[in-house]
């Protein structure tokens, strides 16, 4: 079924030099198939699976890959391609949540420090400076020190260090969307401060934060995977994709496999997310308002 006339008229209407601007090349249409691939390891990880993740046997240890067992068997009989499938889920939970907390926590300070006065700003933004001066892992590090261990506080040691590139992104949106024409024009209307922030600053702010967080869920996954990788991340049995290249780095030279395919599952799903996140960058460069 072709595009209606309202549809067609609102296309027309886009600048020729525009309209390539929404269309994706093969490789992004690539790594948005390996994004819905991983969305069913995530949600449906039984339906690729063949076997438990955990269940092992002493026949079958450190096997080459059989028509059985694609990827081989780990140390203690167990499926590798199955526990890669299932290692999705713990993956980019703690990936997925350390963005969401980072975004949340991000935006809310961003907006307080651009709206809550030159005290507020300075504050949030020195405090902001002082944990960017931190490398990501590092910071991830300290919090799990402080927490301890386990995917919850390993989700939120990530979340922490995310968090600073938020504040300072929301922040200045917040204040180009602050000195727009109708942002001024609702203050002039006598809008208080909290209903100009919620119906009109936040939700033009909001899509250079939504574009970012795309391309930090990468950046969290393989924080995540490097905590795991540490033993601070998720306990074991539970397969995580971090936690797996750990278990294979002692077998590498009789069963490379074991260590193989969770990073190639690692790989791709951050290069996909990455590839995915910058398309959405560059479709949103230039479409923010400016300020007047």
């Amino acid at each position: 079924m072709g595009m209606s006339a309202l549809s067609r008229t609102a296309w027309t209407a886009v600048p020729p030099r525009r309209r390539w601007a929404w269309t994706a090349g093969p490789g992004v249409c690539a790594a948005a198939a390996v994004l819905a691939l991983i969305a069913v390891a995530v949600l449906w990880p039984d339906l690729l699976a063949t076997h438990p993740p955990d269940q092992g046997g002493t026949v079958d240890v450190l096997a080459p890959p059989s028509l059985d067992h694609p990827f081989g068997t780990d140390q203690l009989g167990r499926d590798v391609y199955s526990r890669v499938v299932h290692g999705a889920r713990p993956s980019l939970t703690i990936g997925l949540g350390a963005t969401a907390i980072a975004v949340l926590a991000g935006s809310l300070l961003g907006m307080l420090a651009a709206a809550g006065g030159r005290i507020a700003d300075e504050l949030i933004m020195r405090v902001s400076d002082v944990f960017l001066a931190f490398p990501g892992l590092l910071l991830s590090l300290l919090v799990v020190a402080i927490l301890g261990t386990g995917t919850v506080n390993a989700t939120l040691a990530i979340g922490a260090s995310l968090t600073p590139g938020f504040v300072r992104l929301a922040r200045g949106q917040a204040l180009v969307v602050r000195n727009s024409d109708y942002v001024r024009t609702a203050i002039t209307l006598g809008q208080r401060r909290a209903a100009i922030l919620r119906r009109h600053v936040l939700p033009n702010a909001l899509p250079p934060l939504l574009v970012l967080a795309m391309i930090n869920v990468g950046t969290a996954i393989i924080a995540g995977s490097s905590l795991s990788f540490l033993g601070l991340g998720p306990k074991p049995p539970t397969p995580e994709w971090g936690a797996m290249l750990s278990e294979g780095r002692d077998f590498l030279g009789i069963a490379w496999t074991i260590a193989v395919f969770p990073g190639l599952a690692l790989t791709s799903t951050v290069l996909a997310v990455n590839v995915v996140g910058r398309w959405l960058q560059r479709r949103f460069e230039g479409r923010l308002p400016s300020a007047g």
